[in-house]
């Protein structure tokens, strides 16, 4: 994934900072993100969800709100309404630049805004909440004890995950009397509603809200018991999937043409995780999947293993193959299943008479249905024909160039 950083103007004028997280194949559609409440766009959840649509061939671009993270203005200055405007000028820029946003995605109160902005935004398809409001005035019980003081004073500091920010009477009065039940009802966008029943800081009660007073299309998708910033990376890992599937439905991204040559298109194989060996594998805009390493070698085991995969491909294309002859001869196969294992031996067991150790790969093929011996012995034969097999066998060349 290639990061692109950048710059366009708040709704006050002042500089917004931005990342522009794009595909490294074809680009097939783009979405806008919105960060939490105080937070940035440089949180752990929103950079695993743009780097997985990214994966899919889907941009994201990420910014910081008015006075916050990497942006210009006074935190002090804005409201929820200069989000929703913010949203505006990010959609405004990436529609200048040819990229108009089909998919919305907003995290906490930036769910909120993301409701608000979305019905306005022409482009916009789809619409995703991540543990968001239904009633935007509910981020003022994160500084409850600091109310009287703001209406007092007019301001006032207050300290919200150990950082302190002054918030204005004008955001309480703005935040307060900001109601999104005309918005949800009418956005005719699809909608997907995302929240964990445990969240302490946003009750998962405003989810329903949200997704009662929705029109259909609209799905809600359960986060078991992830925290409010969605802070673990399994957690963010699965919303980020959940996102990227629900997304390809509503989206209808064209299918990338593969290139000459490569008729199954390209796999495209991008790190997830820096800190282990998490890989996103994407084989055009329709299959996903991830690789691992076990915890024993330092991976986090949420995926298949290179040799995995490797071995799947192998088991895969047999079972196919033998599928392909017995239906092409009108054959009983009611069921077929191969397990394959694969170990490093020494070749002199494979009587090579080498000490070098070599691959192999252990099938075990079961056939199920009226088959005679002949019938099994001959689809037997045809196992060895499939193409990965033989491909395994005559060995391959991997050319590689620097990009």
């Amino acid at each position: 994934m290639a990061t692109e950083r950048i710059t366009f103007d708040g709704h006050a004028g002042a500089s917004l900072a931005a990342r522009l997280d794009l595909p490294e194949g074809p680009h097939l559609a783009t979405a806008l993100f919105a960060h939490c409440f105080t937070c940035s766009k440089d949180i752990a959840a929103a950079r695993r969800i743009a780097g997985r649509l990214a994966i899919m061939g889907i941009a994201v671009l990420r910014f910081d709100f008015t006075g916050l993270g990497h942006s210009g203005g006074e935190f002090a200055n804005t409201s929820f309404s200069s989000n929703v405007h913010d949203l505006h000028n990010a959609a405004a820029y990436l529609g200048a630049r040819g990229m108009a946003p089909s998919l919305m995605i907003g995290h906490s109160l930036g769910g909120a805004a993301v409701l608000r902005a979305a019905g306005s935004i022409d482009s916009v398809r789809a619409v995703v909440t991540i543990a968001a409001p239904f009633d935007p005035a509910h981020v003022t019980h994160n500084f409850s004890d600091a109310l009287d003081k703001i209406a007092e004073t007019g301001r006032a500091e207050v300290d919200l995950g150990g950082q302190t920010f002054t918030i204005s009477q004008d955001f309480v009065q703005d935040v307060t009397s900001e109601k999104l039940e005309n918005a949800i009802s009418g956005l005719k966008r699809a909608l997907l509603v995302m929240h964990a029943p445990r969240d302490s800081v946003v009750d998962i009660s405003n989810a329903t809200r949200i997704f009662t007073t929705a029109k259909h299309p609209k799905s809600f998708v359960t986060l078991d018991d992830a925290d409010h910033l969605v802070s673990r990376a399994s957690d963010a890992e699965y919303a980020a999937q959940v996102i990227a599937a629900w997304a390809g439905r509503y989206l209808d991204l064209p299918a990338p043409a593969p290139p000459p040559g490569a008729p199954e298109g390209v796999v495209r194989v991008a790190e997830a995780d820096p800190d282990g060996f998490l890989q996103d594998v994407q084989n055009g805009p329709d299959h996903h999947m991830l690789a691992d390493e076990p915890e024993a070698y330092g991976g986090s085991n949420r995926g298949m293993s290179p040799y995995g995969f490797l071995a799947a491909g192998l088991g895969a294309c047999t079972s196919m193959t033998i599928r392909m002859y017995a239906r092409r001869k009108g054959w009983p196969l009611d069921h077929v299943s191969v397990d394959v294992r694969h170990d490093k031996v020494h070749a002199q067991d494979a009587s090579s008479g080498s000490t070098d150790k070599i691959d192999t790969f252990r099938r075990r093929i079961t056939l199920e249905g009226e088959l005679s011996q002949e019938q099994c012995a001959k689809l037997l034969e045809i196992a060895d024909k499939c193409p990965v097999h033989r491909s395994l066998e005559r060995g391959a060349k991997v050319l590689t160039e620097l990009v």
